[in-house]
């Protein structure tokens, strides 16, 4: 009697504990919460089971739950938390071993739901980062995966801030990364953006534009910067004199 008395406590203690695990489960995986609580709950509730039969179960149940976190990566980001989004973007584990950080002007959000919108595409990108020898890329276009993912590099002069433009593109985002040299790189949020200096274009996917206000940010080859449809940017400027630099922009489809 006493066994059993205890057992039973101990079942309860474990249902008061499913039900506070599935209220975090509530956060991740959405396509699944509602039918793995419901299940959990109706279960536990059975009065025809016996007590020692739930607390076998509930090991089980307890698995099928782990087991299911596993469709925490590729949930939409959108409804996580800032915590959330800041511990996987400080987490760097998306880098793929790449030593390079992202600057601190990166759209977190943004950023995570893109990863997990093509976790694959963005691995590769980073991968490539990680394994080519920047320094010594030619002075060119490298095709990654096509026109889905691709490496532009160049090396140039930096501008006069009056002699570069700000611009934008809706097909892909950039990964900006200046592998020697420094230049100064400015952003402003679409909300800024001012007259059109050059429409659109389809075929390259770039459009330039001036802007009612931005940020400034330094580019050294020890960050990396990422730049979104909604991100204004006009890379390209000198940092005190003009000076060359050698960049690698990796073209991220959307």
């Amino acid at each position: 009697m006493v066994l059993e008395i205890n057992s039973f406590i101990l079942l309860k203690q474990a249902v008061k504990k499913i039900q506070t695990t599935l209220k975090l489960f509530n956060l991740f995986c959405q396509p699944y919460k509602k039918n793995f609580a419901i299940f959990v709950l109706k279960y536990m509730n059975n009065k025809k089971l016996s007590v020692m039969k739930k607390a076998s179960v509930f090991i089980i149940i307890m698995l099928s739950f782990l087991g299911m976190q596993s469709c925490n990566n590729s949930s939409d980001p959108s409804s996580w938390s800032e915590d959330k989004v800041n511990t996987w973007f400080e987490s760097g584990k998306y880098l793929n071993g790449w030593s390079v950080k992202p600057d601190a002007s990166v759209n977190k959000r943004e950023f995570a739901i893109a990863y997990f919108n093509n976790k694959e595409r963005w691995d590769k990108a980073f991968e490539y980062l990680m394994t080519t020898d920047l320094n010594a890329l030619e002075v060119k276009r490298h095709d990654i995966d096509g026109d889905n993912l691709f490496a532009l590099v160049s090396g140039y002069m930096t501008k006069n801030e009056e002699d570069a433009k700000f611009e934008a593109h809706k097909k892909y985002v950039d990964i900006q990364y200046v592998i020697s040299g420094s230049e100064q790189m400015s952003v402003a949020p679409v909300t800024k953006k001012g007259d059109v200096l050059t429409p659109y274009d389809e075929t390259k996917d770039l459009e330039f534009m001036t802007v009612t206000e931005s940020s400034h940010y330094i580019a050294t080859p020890d960050k990396f910067f990422l730049f979104f449809p909604s991100d204004l940017h006009r890379p390209s400027v000198k940092v005190g004199e003009n000076a060359q630099v050698k960049k690698v922009v990796v073209k991220v489809k959307l």
